[in-house]
């Protein structure tokens, strides 16, 4: 059975559910819209008693690209902006706690790049396959942004705060390589195979009984409150950022460099 919101495609199949960012021709972009949609289908989700597994994707060659910043850039002057920051970044956070609050296991399948505050839907899944042209990279320095997304409040619990300072402060890229390394994904496999073997991990999932599943994903899980918490001073950093003409002139600058 299919449904679709505007921008998500949702399939199930059986005990598992598919969840597509149906945003292929913008790369995924994170919209307020798509992040909404995607917190309402979570909730549907969530309460179907036949679901055991949800598979997380994107139909695009990269899993997300993050924020526009082009509007950003555009809207430089605009007083709205902060208030349309606030609510962006909020409902990125409500997004990435759904999928953590999610009774079923949540399988993420990512190829391509993983930009900005879109690392948190990763970072939020329980379990990650991603393909070899993987690539995450926070970009936030380079933008002139505070990180969002869970980069402070989630990343370092899984690669450590060395690794977690490398890719802020000095905006390194991580490969799908070192990902495996670190710890931030669960599996590589050619990007040809990536939707399949997320499917077959989320089968895998949806075989062994539901009530030792969900019993596993709730003690393996971190203090929810704690995370809520490091969110929402994530958005606080970010809304009194672009409140500054100086960071809304470097996003400015950032993106006319990207489109030359």
């Amino acid at each position: 059975m299919n449904a679709r919101r505007p921008q998500l495609r949702i399939t199930h199949a059986g005990p598992v559910a598919s969840v597509a960012l149906a945003r292929a021709r913008q790369r995924g972009m994170r919209v307020a819209d798509l992040l909404l949609d995607l917190c309402v289908a979570l909730e549907e989700i969530g309460r179907r008693a036949e679901t055991r597994a949800i598979v997380l994707t994107a139909d695009s060659e990269a899993f997300s690209i993050g924020g526009d910043l082009r509007r950003f850039a555009h809207e430089a002057g605009n007083a709205e902006l902060e208030t349309y920051s606030a609510e962006l970044v909020g409902l990125l956070n409500q997004a990435i706690l759904a999928l953590m609050k999610s009774p079923q296991p949540v399988v993420a399948a990512v190829q391509g790049s993983v930009t900005g505050g879109a690392i948190g839907l990763v970072l939020a899944s329980d379990v990650v396959i991603a393909g070899e042209s993987a690539e995450f990279h926070a970009r936030s320095v380079a933008a002139g942004l505070t990180p969002d997304g869970g980069w402070t409040a989630l990343l370092p619990r899984l690669v450590g705060g060395r690794r977690a300072a490398a890719c802020l402060l000095l905006d390194r890229a991580v490969s799908a390589a070192d990902a495996l390394l670190w710890g931030l994904v669960t599996e590589v496999v050619p990007d040809a195979q990536v939707a399949q073997a997320a499917r077959d991990a989320a089968s895998r999932i949806a075989a062994a009984p539901s009530n030792v599943i969900r019993e596993g994903k709730r003690l393996l899980a971190a203090d929810l409150d704690q995370v809520e918490r490091a969110l929402e001073a994530e958005r606080r950093s970010f809304v009194a950022a672009i409140a500054q003409a100086e960071t809304r002139a470097h996003v400015a600058r950032f993106v006319a460099a990207s489109d030359s």
